[in-house]
C-alpha cells in the first residue's frame, strides 16, 4: 500500500513522513549507528554476538503479533513466521564463516560487513511500511496473502539474524569444556 502509494503518488511521501512519530526515527538512528559499527573489522564475545539477532527476533515477533493481533489470522500468521524462519536458518547456518574464535580470549574476531546493517534497515523498513499501510487500510490486517506476506519477510530476515549467528555459535561450542560430557 505505501510503496504503491509512493510509486503512484510520489508527493505524498513528505505528509508520511512527517505523520511518523518521532521516536520512530530514533529506532531508525540506533538501528543504522549499530549497523554502521559492524562495517568494520572487531572483536566480540559470545554475549555480544548474540544480543543483536535475539533483540531482532523480538523486532520480527513484536511486528507480526502487533500487525496482526486484532486479525483472525494471527496464529497462521505466527505458524508461517516460524516455518520460514526455521527454512532460512537452517540454510543459513550451514554456510561457512569468515569469522574466527579465540578459545583463550573467549572473543570472536569478526570481519566487517554491511551484512547487518541491510538486515537491521530491511526489518525495520518492514516494519514502517507495515505500520503505515495498516493505518492506511486497516483491512489488509483480515486479509491472508497480506498476513502471510509480512509474516513470511518477517520470517526470513529472522531466519538471517539467527543463521549468521548460529555460525558464530558453531565456532565456539567445540572449544567449551561444558559441552563435552
Amino acid at each position: 500500500m505505501l510503496i504503491q502509494l509512493i510509486a503512484q503518488h510520489p508527493e505524498a511521501l513528505p505528509s508520511v513522513v512527517h505523520g511518523t512519530p518521532a521516536w520512530v526515527w530514533g529506532v531508525a538512528a540506533g538501528l543504522t549507528v549499530l549497523g554502521v559499527s559492524q562495517l568494520k573489522d572487531r572483536q566480540a564475545s559470545l554475549t555480544r554476538v548474540s544480543l543483536t539477532p535475539l533483540a531482532m527476533t523480538a523486532f520480527s515477533i513484536w511486528g507480526t503479533v502487533s500487525a496482526f493481533r486484532a486479525s483472525s489470522w494471527l496464529t497462521q500468521a505466527l505458524a508461517v513466521w516460524m516455518v520460514v524462519t526455521l527454512a532460512v536458518f537452517a540454510g543459513v547456518a550451514r554456510l561457512p564463516t569468515r569469522a574466527r574464535y579465540d578459545a583463550t580470549t573467549r572473543s570472536y574476531a569478526i570481519p566487517g560487513s554491511v551484512v547487518p546493517l541491510l538486515l537491521m534497515l530491511g526489518i525495520f523498513l518492514v516494519k514502517y511500511v507495515v505500520g503505515v499501510d495498516l493505518v492506511m487500510a486497516p483491512q489488509l490486517m483480515h486479509e491472508s496473502s497480506y498476513a502471510f506476506t509480512v509474516a513470511g519477510v518477517y520470517g526470513a530476515f529472522t531466519g538471517l539474524f539467527l543463521g549468521r549467528a548460529a555460525r558464530l555459535w558453531k565456532l565456539a561450542l567445540p572449544n567449551r569444556r561444558a559441552f563435552a560430557v
